[in-house]
């Protein structure tokens, strides 16, 4: 049986228990292309459609190879990266 004579611990106050705090996310700077690059991935683009890519497959790579050279890569080295991966 349990003692009776001890107090029971008061229940702890949210107030009083910082929350834990969430790790702040990394906003991401989104980089607009140039005039250039997209001149470039446009023309990338009809190459691959000429070669015979079509449908789900072509818009697969052309958003791929968007963001490889929003991240400064050039066309051709965006496009062996991905060649590479699959």
């Amino acid at each position: 049986m349990a003692d009776t004579n001890e107090p029971e611990p008061e229940p702890v106050a949210a107030e009083e228990a910082p929350a834990p705090e969430k790790p702040v996310k990394k906003k991401r700077e989104g980089t607009k292309l140039t005039d250039k690059q997209k001149s470039a991935l446009a023309k990338h683009r009809e190459k691959m459609k000429k070669d015979g890519m079509e449908g789900k497959e072509l818009k697969s790579h052309s958003m791929k190879m968007m963001t490889r050279v929003r991240k400064g890569m050039s066309v051709s080295a965006a496009h062996k990266d991905i060649m590479k991966a699959q």
